[in-house]
């Protein structure tokens, strides 16, 4: 790709060469290789040009930037140098930069694009979107949280949604390994940073919307409104949205796509039946016309009949015949690391629980939000004579969630066991004390169910006791973490995996009932 070609992806002026090819894309200075267009772009702390003469030292030839950027490059090289290198000069290059990478990288023959946005269940639904289309046989690809998946081969993740020279250039990736479609999480974070510009999808999913990421957003009106942005046709060719919120019948309004919406109502145009079965719920999901699916949801949690039937909808909408749906829709497999996932001491306890009648049922679960825990709590209540959750918040981010994430843990549990998550710069003792200020007043309302509360700083020790003191026929939630395999704090990260210290403490009970030394 010469950089002239790029004008139309990012109409500016050239300096130097206009001929010079480039076969990448970066933004990033530790990344960027001679041959790549180097995106200089101005930043909070730092403008990028700053990096960029030791870059050309380097043998970067090629530069997108401001006009700031490249009189910052001109005045700190000499002429001659200068003149080996062309820059590409736009008023935001931040803006172009997705559809530079496009270009660079190219569309043809790239995956199907199927999105997820909302504030919680997108991992899950991309995560069960990928389980049908495998069992169809298609080549799949997922980007998200958790990781990224190319025909089955595991790339670890930095952030939700990629920067935009990364997804473009994993997108290069999956057409070359011949994945057909590629299910994707969409932040808010990537939508305002223009992290997708330049993707499109086939149909966009919403799943709801709750409070998170108002450090970010200045309110949930505006954190609603960077969502919408997904369902305009510059990303979307049409969408499927969960209508079992107010803000999913509001997005409904907003979409500027044609949409299908989904619920448990009459009203929805996909309607979500479903009853307890032996392995997860069984649900029936009716649709416009004759259509009818029949799914199991291997997940455990109600929410999770939602996400089962989202991930159903959008890939009906994509293209798939219902009668493919319904041939895998109860035997499809699906493992989402971290979310609503049952640990045991020799697996996932969804294999099969070695010592049921030792052991408490321990699930380790993502949520991080009043509305994500308050869910989870709900869902665990049938089939828990107790149910204990430990919990914390991360620091330097959304404050104002932290009283609602106490006061949803006091309503759903009878044990919390307060706790640290990621307190980052934090002071972890003022982090928990405004959780604990949630818990107490939902305490004074009268209407808690909570009967005990603990708090025990270091997670690895709250997770052991929390294991430790529990029944057998009692349920300990571990929230806030998921997946994640570290813990930062004081500025420094350190290796921690809830699912592996979870596991650990329930070893540990074990070797203990089994030398009668179970704690009750």
């Amino acid at each position: 790709m010469r950089i002239s070609q790029l004008l139309p992806a990012a109409p500016g002026t050239i300096h130097g060469d206009p001929d010079r090819e480039v076969g990448g894309v970066s933004h990033d200075s530790r990344t960027v290789a001679p041959g790549h267009l180097y995106a200089a772009l101005p930043g909070a702390n730092v403008h990028g040009a700053k990096f960029a003469p030791d870059l050309i030292a380097r043998g970067v030839t090629a530069i997108l930037t401001d006009a700031t950027g490249w009189d910052m490059i001109a005045h700190s090289i000499d002429s001659q140098t200068l003149a080996e290198v062309t820059g590409l000069i736009v008023e935001h290059p931040r803006a172009v930069l997705g559809y530079v990478s496009a270009a660079v990288y190219g569309t043809s023959g790239r995956p199907q694009l199927i999105g997820v946005t909302g504030t919680n269940g997108k991992t899950t639904t991309t995560y069960l979107v990928d389980g049908m289309l495998e069992a169809l046989g298609h080549r799949t690809g997922v980007i998200g949280t958790v990781a990224t998946l190319i025909a089955g081969v595991t790339e670890p993740s930095v952030r939700t949604t990629p920067e935009a020279p990364e997804l473009h250039a994993l997108f290069a990736k999956m057409r070359a390994a011949d994945v057909d479609t590629c299910a994707m999480e969409v932040s808010s974070h990537a939508l305002s940073q223009h992290r997708v510009d330049g993707a499109h999808f086939a149909v966009s999913g919403f799943t709801n919307l709750s409070q998170d990421h108002l450090d970010f957003h200045n309110s949930m009106d505006e954190y609603f409104g960077v969502k919408a942005e997904l369902f305009t046709r510059a990303f979307s060719d049409t969408a499927v949205i969960v209508v079992e919120d107010r803000w999913g019948e509001k997005m409904v309004e907003a979409a500027q796509v044609p949409v299908r919406t989904l619920g448990r109502d009459d009203r929805s145009d996909w309607r979500i039946e479903h009853t307890p079965g032996e392995s997860g719920f069984i649900l029936h999901l009716d649709g416009p016309g004759d259509e009818g699916i029949a799914l199991r949801s291997p997940l455990p949690g109600d929410f999770n009949v939602t996400n089962t039937a989202l991930a159903a909808a959008m890939l009906l909408e994509a293209g798939i015949p219902a009668s493919d749906i319904n041939a895998i829709g109860r035997t499809f497999v699906a493992s989402v690391p971290g979310r609503m996932e049952i640990i045991d001491v020799s697996g996932p306890r969804a294999e099969g629980q070695s010592h049921p009648q030792l052991l408490p049922r321990a699930i380790v679960d993502y949520s991080h939000t009043p509305d994500a825990i308050e869910k989870a709590l709900e869902s665990l209540h049938a089939d828990s004579d107790e149910l204990v959750i430990v919990f914390g918040a991360g620091g330097d981010r959304d404050r104002g969630k932290r009283f609602g994430m106490g006061q949803a843990a006091a309503r759903g549990a009878d044990v919390i066991v307060l706790t640290d998550d990621n307190p980052r710069t934090e002071d972890p003792a003022t982090i928990r004390a405004a959780i604990k200020d949630g818990i107490d007043a939902e305490i004074a309302t009268g209407g808690a169910r909570v009967k005990k509360v603990i708090e025990v700083a270091e997670r690895g020790a709250a997770i052991d006791q929390a294991i430790a003191a529990a029944g057998a026929s009692t349920t300990v939630l571990i929230a806030g973490k998921g997946h994640e395999t570290g813990q930062s704090a004081g500025g420094v990260v350190t290796d921690f995996d809830d699912r592996s210290r979870t596991r650990s403490a329930l070893s540990a009970r074990l070797g203990g009932a089994q030398t009668g030394k179970v704690h009750s």
